[in-house]
């Protein structure tokens, strides 16, 4: 059945395209129509309204870095390293349900173990078994022997295992190709988050070999070192991106961002739901603050990317409005991280086409909110109203189903 969902409001996505009083035509999974509701109902007699009076519509969130297998443990891979399939299919649709309750209806997962998240995003677009959001997953992450997560099945050391690597992820339908660039803290005995796993080389034929796949690279680098070698070989989105050089040293180095945006390099932001408690452990070096590399990248032109690295230990699924307060605080006016986490979000990661705004023609995956986000963005912690592809859900709908959407102690 047609449904008119009309509001206050419609926050389209772009900065300042704002409709007052207007609504949304939804049919099936698309958007069919975007304006005055008498207009779309004089166009479709038939349509179900829904009104949420003093209430906005607007793009669901795009989160770009979660883990929907990992369960916010101290040691969060190890329910999908150890336990029974229909457990982590579970856990991977409670955290997939989670990610909604907080209006993210595009998530992309960055690594998991045994494809599960694939085999939930397959599962979910041909029988829409349960309230999940679009997810993008890379599978198994490439990293070294003894690397960064390596735990996760995805050694590949010698050019012919990262090529065969990279087919076996094609092959089982992967949206993207994700590598350990540099080392950790969650591998014991690994590489340092300042030390490189691959050389430039190596960097570049991952990033060429996925290209031959039509399928883009997202790189892991905190450190200044693999940083500066993912800018060179050319991966599409640089994760975690923190520009440091060691314990208490703060990089910018100006050649190399200005490089990173000139080719259109992303950084992809991972700021936790948990961001200020973490502030409270961090001593920084005199004139710096958390978060300041992500002014510093905007200001030289590099586009970003805002994820939040959700099951990772107490970084929960269904606080994504927490992390976007961080840009606030970095004096981010609230319609810029709207779109930055919207429209900019799913323009960057090729998503442009199929949602993240408010259009006749895309898919219909919207947010219906109380009040005005542009005003507060408390407004966004849990929508009234969620849409994916047409299907739509309340909070009640979205109560919690599983126990990683819980912080540990």
């Amino acid at each position: 059945m047609d449904r008119i969902v009309e509001a206050d409001r419609i926050i389209v996505g772009p900065v300042g395209e704002v409709l007052d009083r207007a609504a949304v035509l939804v049919r099936g999974d698309r958007i069919a129509g975007v304006g005055p509701a008498d207009e779309l109902a004089v166009r479709c007699p038939g349509a179900e309204r829904l009104r949420f009076p003093g209430a906005s519509i607007m793009p669901g969130l795009v989160n770009s870095h979660v883990h929907l297998a990992a369960d916010l443990s101290r040691e969060p891979f190890g329910t999908v390293r150890q336990g029974l399939r229909d457990e982590v299919l579970a856990l991977v649709r409670a955290n997939a349900q989670a990610c909604l309750r907080s209006g993210c209806t595009t998530v992309r997962d960055l690594g998991d173990a045994h494809g599960v998240v694939a085999e939930v995003r397959d599962q979910d677009r041909a029988v829409a078994s349960s309230p999940t959001p679009r997810i993008l997953a890379a599978g198994a992450p490439l990293t070294i022997s003894g690397g960064h997560c390596w735990f996760l099945g995805g050694i590949a050391d010698t050019d012919a295992e990262i090529r065969a690597a990279i087919d076996a992820r094609a092959a089982a339908r992967s949206d993207l190709i994700k590598v350990m660039a540099g080392g950790g803290q969650m591998t014991p005995g690994g590489p340092s988050e300042f030390e490189s796993q691959y050389t430039v080389a190596q960097l570049r034929l991952i990033v060429e070999h996925s290209a031959s796949h039509g399928l883009t690279v997202a790189a892991h680098a905190h450190g200044t070192a693999t940083i500066l070698d993912c800018i060179e070989a050319g991966v599409a989105t640089i994760e975690h991106c923190g520009w440091r050089s060691g314990p208490m040293q703060r990089d910018r180095p100006e050649e190399a961002v200005r490089r990173m945006a000139a080719q259109g390099t992303i950084a992809g932001d991972t700021t936790p739901p948990q961001w200020r408690r973490m502030v409270e452990r961090i001593t920084f070096p005199d004139g710096f603050r958390f978060g300041d590399q992500i002014s510093w990248m905007t200001d030289h032109g590099v586009a970003h990317v805002i994820g939040t690295d959700s099951g990772m230990p107490n970084a929960v699924f269904d606080e994504f409005r927490t992390s976007l307060e961080l840009y606030e605080e970095l004096g981010f006016d609230r319609a810029r991280i709207i779109e930055t986490a919207t429209t900019g979000a799913a323009r960057l990661l090729g998503l442009g086409a199929s949602t993240g705004a408010v259009r006749e023609g895309l898919d219909a995956d919207l947010l219906v909110v109380d009040g005005n986000p542009l005003y507060n963005l408390d407004v966004l912690h849990r929508p009234s109203h969620v849409i994916v592809r047409g299907r739509g859900y309340s909070q009640a709908d979205l109560s919690p189903a599983g126990t990683a959407t819980e912080p540990v102690a």
